[in-house]
């Protein structure tokens, strides 16, 4: 396939996408950087670890249950303004957070917070996205958009680790204090504003299904990695009973196209469908590896929590060094050639882990970890880029509540089953020979999930979502609402 120049992206659109990462880096960090923290929560405040346990899971269950509801809130009142509220609940819930007097209330605190945050991350991508008339360098301004999502499980933990080391744990929630204050600054001085395109009614059947179908199936999967794995009834049962409950809500969102909560209909589309079946994979991969490899240092290498989050900055640097090649490579030579590639990478750093043992050199692990940061970066950005091809403007919303599901339920998923795996593998360990196997067998899982990734990829358009038809244009402005905002459909994969 021959490559074509990456378009240039507009400088407003770059402004928004950067204005956007500010406020998302305090959501995203947030969700891991408290895991760090459990120990000391449950010492200062009382309470076992399974009780303190609910401040990350009340926070990743509110997360999931906020994203379904962005499309309409930002067709009734504009992105703008639910960006701004959202990111204000957010820090306010932060705030409260850290003045929490006991486990109760710190648990209802990081709710809200969840909340606010499960209607920011969707609203990210969307709100970049539709700054790009024809998706004309839609990969690029991905590159941007998705960099807090990419950093945050890496890094997170780290940051964590650093502020316990210098404070208690109540100077967690005010780290994300300044990127709030900051982001809402510049969202109000530079994110264009947009006046609500209507006044659509609340979907209230579709949010009653799909509320507890998320939260049956992301706490079930989140109580795998406790003792009994998948035979406990706190994990099958809310498990069957989420899905019980989505595929009604996924029924009654095709009766009902006109009044759907989601527009379940996107999926009918091989773009979205094949970059939220990767998306699913993706997360499955990343956040079932970051199970894995704090674990590894911590109970095969004798490293205590801080050491173990700081091995693993290597690949946050190698995330970090990829995004502008994969993003102008996506641009060029289109989404699956860069996510293939992205996966063989990712796959091909995870083996190491998966021959490794008490004694491999540490310096060699880490190099390898920073090549497997560059293999996720270059995946993160033309499977989150592909999924919004040939859009419509108010369609674009509904694409991203699809995949931030999808990688939101493949992250719980493949934590689970990674979880599972392992617990089996180190069963009856006795030495750290008879562990280090044990890890072994769950990083050649992790292995796998890279495999499947990269069959699924060949569905992925082959084209560049940047080569948009040629149109009239009489503004750079962003498109009207009936406007096609990304690139138009896409070839065929050959010998389709």
């Amino acid at each position: 396939m021959t490559s074509s120049p990456a378009p240039a992206v507009s400088r407003s659109a770059i402004v928004t996408a950067l204005v956007l990462v500010v406020g998302g880096l305090a959501v995203i960090f947030d969700s891991t950087i408290v895991s760090i923290a459990l120990k000391s929560l449950a010492l200062d405040l009382g309470v076992p670890i399974s009780t303190v346990q609910w401040v990350t899971t009340a926070y990743l269950l509110a997360l999931g249950v906020a994203i379904p509801v962005v499309g309409w809130a930002q067709a009734r009142f504009g992105g703008k303004r639910v960006w701004m509220f959202a990111l204000t609940v957010f820090m306010g819930a932060s705030v409260l957070c850290s003045l929490a007097w006991d486990a109760p209330s710190l648990i209802g605190f990081r709710v809200l917070q969840g909340l606010g945050g499960g209607l920011m991350m969707p609203l990210m991508a969307t709100l970049a996205i539709q700054q790009v008339p024809k998706g004309e360098g839609l990969g690029k301004l991905m590159a941007m958009v998705s960099l807090p999502a990419a950093l945050g499980p890496i890094l997170g933990p780290t940051i964590g680790g650093l502020i316990l080391n210098v404070a208690d744990w109540r100077g967690l929630f005010w780290v994300n204090v300044p990127f709030c204050l900051a982001g809402l600054i510049l969202a109000w001085r530079f994110i264009p504003a947009d006046a609500p395109s209507a006044k659509p009614v609340l979907d209230w059947v579709g949010l009653v299904l799909v509320s507890p179908a998320l939260v049956g199936i992301l706490y079930g999967l989140s109580n795998v990695s406790q003792h009994g794995g998948l035979a406990r009834p706190d994990v099958w049962l809310p498990v069957v009973a989420g899905i019980l409950f989505l595929v009604a809500f996924v029924l009654t969102q095709t009766r009902r196209p006109a009044k759907a909560l989601i527009d379940i209909g996107l999926l009918g589309r091989r773009p979205v469908a094949a970059s939220s079946a990767v998306l699913f994979l993706s997360g499955a991969s990343l956040f079932g590896s970051m199970l894995l490899l704090p674990l590894y240092y911590q109970l095969v290498r004798g490293a205590d929590p801080l050491q173990a989050a700081l091995m693993l900055i290597p690949q946050g640097v190698g995330a970090l060094l990829s995004r502008t090649i994969a993003g102008n490579l996506t641009d060029r030579v289109g989404a699956r050639i860069v996510a293939i590639g992205g996966f063989v990478i990712m796959g091909a750093a995870t083996i190491p882990f998966a021959l490794a043992d008490a004694a491999t050199n540490e310096w060699w692990l880490m190099a390898v970890l920073l090549v497997r940061g560059f293999g996720m970066g270059a995946v993160m950005i033309p499977v989150m880029s592909v999924a919004f091809v040939g859009l419509e403007r108010d369609q674009v919303p509904h694409a991203s509540i699809i995949t931030r599901l999808a990688q939101q339920i493949g992250g719980a998923f493949g934590t689970a089953l990674l979880a599972v795996i392992l617990e089996a593998a180190t069963s009856g360990a006795s030495d750290l020979s008879q562990l280090a196997d044990g890890f072994d067998a769950a990083f050649w899982a992790a292995v796998a999930f890279t495999v499947v990734a990269i069959g699924v990829c060949f569905a992925l358009p082959a084209a560049s979502g940047a080569r948009a038809p040629k149109a009239e244009s009489k503004t750079d402005a962003p498109a009207p609402a009936t406007a096609d905002v990304t690139a138009s459909a896409p070839e065929p994969p050959a010998g389709a």
